[in-house]
């Protein structure tokens, strides 16, 4: 099966590339992005890190890396886990800015800590987490194997990866809706608030060229996780992915 290749840039009359793209994107709408992440999605997103809090239970991790962390809302969830410690990991410094604030504000230093971090150049030794997690960050990704290589190396044996991506919903009045939405509304409050006039064009364009669903799963396999299954979230709007090494 080919995949699909091409990569969908937020800048697209900058010659940089993805990584750095993204990075000055989530910089630039970093002290809205919470308010938008919530208004947007109508605070799905809340219910749809919940499941896989709850997925996240069953292993009873007690180190986990949450990579792609932004402004840390999944690495705070997972707390419910009774994790030891959690190290959120992004690219970009105004998000991870927002992140510390909330985490000191919460009185949760001692539990999370965020650092700045590449995907694809983890600086951890192998088989040293219990479980990673990424909420809509790995269609973000410049080298998706690469990141994944990494996350698989990382894991300890038997560890496990839970993911959180958009997809594309197949049940034809949600898919309508859905497309008229991201391609239309979400773009245009996104860019009044923001005052970023590309971060929520990508969006769109990001989630129409990843690779969703049996793709993602076959991504997964290759990189050498093992017992993977996708589960389809509000519709298929949203995917959980889960892996084990």
């Amino acid at each position: 099966m080919k995949l699909n290749t091409k990569l969908a840039l937020p800048y697209k009359d900058q010659n940089t590339g993805k990584k750095q793209q993204v990075a000055t994107m989530f910089d630039n709408i970093s002290g809205n992005y919470d308010f938008l992440n919530h208004f947007l999605s109508a605070g799905i997103d809340i219910y749809w890190r919940g499941k896989a809090v709850k997925e996240l239970k069953k292993i009873n991790p007690k180190i986990i890396l949450d990579v792609a962390t932004g402004t840390s809302d999944f690495a705070i969830a997972a707390l419910e886990t009774g994790a030891d410690k959690i190290i959120g990991i992004d690219i970009s410094e105004g998000m991870l800015s927002v992140g510390r604030k909330k985490i000191e504000n919460l009185g949760l230093q001692n539990k999370i800590e965020l650092r700045s971090g590449d995907c694809e150049n983890l600086l951890f030794e192998d088989n040293y987490f219990d479980a990673v997690i990424v909420a809509f960050g790995v269609r973000n990704f410049e080298n998706l194997e690469k990141g994944l290589s990494n996350i698989y190396r990382v894991l300890k044996d038997g560890g496990t990866v839970i993911v959180l991506e958009f997809s594309k919903p197949s049940f034809l009045p949600v898919k309508y809706a859905f497309n008229f939405y991201f391609k239309f509304i979400l773009p245009f409050i996104g860019r009044l608030i923001s005052k970023d006039q590309a971060a929520y064009s990508y969006l769109p364009e990001s989630v129409g060229e990843f690779p969703y669903g049996k793709q993602f799963v076959n991504i997964l396999n290759k990189t050498g996780f093992k017992s993977t299954k996708c589960t389809k979230l509000t519709f298929g709007i949203s995917s959980l992915y889960i892996g084990r090494k």
